[in-house]
């Protein structure tokens, strides 16, 4: 079991940038793959960044590409998500979520079901 925390959420204006952090802890050796979700009011939830452990190739959604960057600390079991030029429909409770299994590069690793292991999640508001 890993639980997961996630913080660095806050209100900034488009444009803006923000840090979120999600601390692991558990049993953390055993996950091989960490992503980002985040879910709009009225939306559903969706996959935003995904990595696996030790990769440099991190897949994102399109919408995010170019402004967004995922990154993790093992040393501090701590996943990043670097957040750039945000904009109002970036706003959403963004999610750390955790898997032992990673499935590949491309859009499939972004599903829901593929993730056991979730934070209880951060709000990123982004106004106009």
């Amino acid at each position: 079991v890993v639980q997961l925390v996630e913080s660095g959420g806050g209100s900034v204006q488009a444009g803006g940038s923000l840090r979120l952090s999600c601390a692991a802890s558990g049993d953390t050796r055993s996950m091989n793959c960490m992503a980002w979700f985040r879910q709009a009011p009225g939306k559903e939830r969706e996959g935003v960044a995904v990595i696996a452990t030790g990769d440099s190739n991190p897949f994102y959604v399109d919408s995010v590409k170019g402004r967004f960057t995922i990154s993790e600390d093992n040393a501090k079991n701590t996943l990043y998500l670097q957040m750039n030029s945000l904009k109002p429909e970036d706003t959403g409770t963004y999610y750390c979520a955790a898997s032992k299994y990673y499935a590949g590069y491309g859009p499939w690793s972004l599903r829901s079901a593929n993730f056991p292991n979730w934070g209880q999640g951060t709000q990123v508001t982004v106004s106009s």
